[in-house]
Formats: structure tokens, C-alpha cells, sequence
């Protein structure tokens, strides 16, 4: 485990699997391009090799038997026109060097000896300070002493090989980030609908065409989708059926209570039951407000509709107010609307005393309703939670000071249903601002 903790922090991989599966498929075909080349270069080698051999071994008996036969006074002006571009003659003993006791050299040497029908002595020595070059020395029958100078050399290259190199890299990288690209997208497409999953909306299915292992993939998320989708379905239906089968006990329990004797143990009796009432209506609520979708949407003008929830208030002496209100008009589900803006409220009343109705608009065209109040806000690390169902800051669990712990889990809830969000946030000065976005 070191050794891959260290490769990995040595190797700095992306973080991307775009990224990785681009550089991991680009270096093997580069690798592999590279070998390619090499091998042709390897290959063009052992031709040049192969043709100076061959025309060492064609022109060089005929070249030393010439120089033999010549007299000693006319062999240099002959000398220009037996030398070749790979090898030239020189009359003498050449340059100072080394015996070369090489494959390369073994086998120069023989090609002459083999040319010359063994008949001429054959030295091959190399000139260090000038890499590849070998000096092949032949002692003439008169004891003459001729070198040939052997100077190895590749095939030239065409001047157009670069530009063909230089487009075959551009093409791998082309076709490596295509594949990358068609490879990734099926991935991105259901990380999106991964991310953006709510059952209770309804939205397009994932495409379930393509590859074998992509068309899987699609198929099990759409079919997992419709689990959780039916299994949100009996859970309503189940707090439905529970919430109407506990309403007719808790009924004659209450007419019951209320038929004994006055007193305190009657009056407390009387409050657990409208708690235990209480607490059945709000769980059904919280359960049916994931259903948000069952109500038709409406275009309704959001800053009358704010006022009336406002008046409504004002009606029965809450201190609720509007602040800053632009005229729009939008197309939302005005009960589920509703339903959230009357939980926020109640929520800054209860805690705060006050509310107020502020509305405007985003730069993205999108609508945002705040609820605002200068009650003790909410710890930073707690915003997130108390929109979690059954959770309330009130330690003590008192129903009076606590609440059910749903009302802004219902907001939160219809609120998505609804394609819109809600955020809590505090403001500077102290209180709490509730902001619902309408999509």
C-alpha cells in the first residue's frame, strides 16, 4: 500500500476520469507510435547497413585490382572517380587509430577480403574522436599501402516525414479524446440523474440504448427510480390509513374524557390527546408534502397572493408584515405555496414574535420569497439540519416551545415538489431569513 501511495502522489494523476482514461490511452498509443518509428529507424539502419555491404563488396575488388595494376604516378587522379557518398580511397596510411575488433568492423573486413579474393592483407581500425568512422588499410602487391575510408550513414530522410509526424500525433490525440468523450458521456448523463433524483417528480428516463454495460447501467437507475418512487407512494398511503384508523379512537377518547369529572388530571388528559391529534395530522402532512406534484400548477400574481396570506394574519392580530414586494406573475402550485409560506411564518411568530414578507427577483429570471424575523436565528451548523424532519433546537421536546419538529421539513419537502428550493440563512443584526426560490 506505501509503494501505490507513493506512485500515485509521484505520478500527480488528474482527478477526472476524463482526464486520466485520456492520458493513460494517449501515452500507450504515443508509446506505441514512438515504437513504430523506432522500428522504422531501425529498420532504414540495417538497409544503409546492407546496401554499403553490398556495394563494398561489388565495387571494391574492382577498385584495389585497378589500383594494383595502375603505375604508383597515375593512382591519385583515379582515386575521385572510384569514391562512393558511404566510402572514398586515400593513398597512404590515413589517419592514426585503434584496431576495431567489432562485429561491424569483422564483417567490412570480410566483405573486402571476399571482394579482393583474399589476395590483399585488410586492417580495419577506427578514428575515435570522430564516432562511426572506420578506416580500412590494404597493403597493393607492390606494398603500397591504400586506406578506404568508411563512413556510414543512413538513408536521407524526406523533408515532408515531419509534417506527416506532426499530423499523425494531432489525429491520436483527436481520436483518443473522441473516444474518451463518447466513453465518458453515458457516466456524466447518470451522474446527472443521480444527482437531480426525486422520485416524486416526474422526469425523462435515462436513455437505455447503446453500448451493452451502458445500457444496463440505465436500465437498473430507471428501475430503481420507480422502486423508490412506489415505495414513497405506500409510505403516504400507509401514514394515511394510519392517520384514519387512529382519528375514530382518539375521537372516543376524547368524548370520553370530557364526560369525567372537571379537574386538572381531565385538562391534561384533554392536551395529550390533541398533542397525540396533532402529531398524527402533521406526520400525514409531512408524508402527503413529498406529493407536491398532484396539484395542478397555476400562474397567480405572487404579490397579491402574499399580501392575502398577509391580511389573513393581520386578521386575527399577528404582527405579520410586507416589506418589499414586486409585481410577477408565476406558475406554481398556489396550495403547496401557500402551505410554505404559512409554516415559515408561523415559525418566525413562534420564535420571534414577527414576521415579514419580502419578494423579488433573481438575475436568472427566478423569483425569491423571504420570510424574515429578528428572532434568535439558527447556530451556523444547524441550518441544514432542522430541515431534516422531527428535528427541533429545543432540546426539552416540549410540544409548547418546540413544535413537532415538521413544520419547516414540510416547507423544505414542498418546496422541491414544487422545483423550487429553500434556504435558511441568518441575518447580520440577528433573526432568521427563510428564502424560497420559485423555478
Amino acid at each position: 500500500m506505501t509503494v501505490l501511495s507513493d506512485l500515485r502522489r509521484t505520478m500527480h494523476m488528474p482527478r477526472t476520469l476524463r482526464w486520466r482514461l485520456f492520458l493513460i490511452l494517449f501515452a500507450g498509443l504515443a508509446v506505441a507510435h514512438a515504437l513504430s518509428f523506432g522500428i522504422l529507424f531501425l529498420e532504414r539502419s540495417m538497409s544503409a547497413k546492407a546496401t554499403m555491404l553490398t556495394t563494398l563488396e561489388r565495387d571494391v575488388g574492382t577498385s584495389i585490382a585497378l589500383l594494383d595494376r595502375l603505375p604508383a604516378q597515375e593512382r591519385a587522379q583515379w582515386l575521385p572517380m572510384l569514391d562512393r557518398p558511404t566510402y572514398r580511397y586515400e593513398l597512404g596510411q590515413g589517419q592514426a587509430g585503434v584496431p576495431e575488433l567489432g562485429r561491424r568492423a569483422a564483417e567490412i573486413a570480410e566483405t573486402i577480403n571476399a571482394a579482393t579474393g583474399r589476395r590483399f592483407p585488410v586492417k580495419v581500425e577506427s578514428i575515435p574522436e570522430q564516432g562511426s568512422r572506420l578506416q580500412a588499410h590494404v597493403t597493393l602487391s607492390d606494398g603500397s599501402p591504400v586506406t578506404i575510408d568508411v563512413m556510414p550513414s543512413l538513408m536521407p530522410l524526406a523533408n515532408w516525414l515531419a509534417y506527416v509526424l506532426v499530423a499523425q500525433l494531432f489525429l491520436l490525440i483527436l481520436c483518443t479524446w473522441l473516444a474518451v468523450r463518447l466513453a465518458i458521456r453515458p457516466l456524466l448523463d447518470l451522474a446527472e440523474a443521480a444527482a437531480t433524483l426525486d422520485p416524486n417528480r416526474k422526469a425523462e428516463r435515462l436513455d437505455e440504448t447503446g453500448p451493452a454495460e451502458v445500457a444496463y447501467a440505465a436500465t437498473a437507475f430507471n428501475e430503481m427510480r420507480d422502486r423508490i418512487a412506489h415505495y414513497l407512494r405506500e409510505r403516504v398511503q400507509i401514514l394515511a390509513a394510519i392517520s384514519h384508523d387512529l382519528q375514530t379512537p382518539i375521537t372516543r377518547m376524547k368524548l370520553r374524557a370530557e364526560m369525567a369529572e372537571d379537574g386538572p388530571e381531565k385538562d391534561k388528559l384533554m392536551n395529550d390527546l390533541s398533542e397525540i391529534e396533532r402529531l398524527v395530522r402533521e406526520g400525514v402532512a409531512y408524508a402527503k408534502s413529498a406529493q407536491g406534484d398532484a396539484e395542478r400548477p397555476t400562474r397567480i400574481d405572487i404579490a397579491s397572493f402574499a399580501e392575502s396570506i398577509v391580511f389573513d394574519y393581520q386578521d386575527i392580530g399577528k404582527a405579520v408584515s410586507c416589506g418589499r414586494i414586486i409585481d410577477a406573475v408565476v406558475e406554481t402550485r398556489p396550495h403547496a405555496i401557500r402551505r410554505i409560506l404559512t409554516n415559515l411564518i408561523d415559525n418566525a411568530l413562534k420564535f420571534a414574535g414577527a414576521a415579514e414578507i419580502e419578494i423579488e427577483n433573481l438575475p436568472d429570471g427566478k423569483i425569491r420569497i423571504a420570510v424574515l424575523d429578528r428572532g434568535p436565528g439558527i447556530p451556523e451548523d444547524q441550518l441544514e439540519a432542522v430541515l431534516q424532519p422531527f428535528h427541533r433546537l429545543e432540546q426539552s421536546r416540549s410540544r409548547d416551545t418546540g413544535g413537532t419538529g415538521l413544520g419547516l421539513a414540510i416547507a423544505h419537502q414542498l418546496a422541491l415538489a414544487t422545483g423550487g428550493s429553500l434556504r435558511l440563512r441568518n441575518r447580520s443584526g440577528g433573526g432568521l431569513a427563510a428564502e424560497v426560490t420559485l423555478g
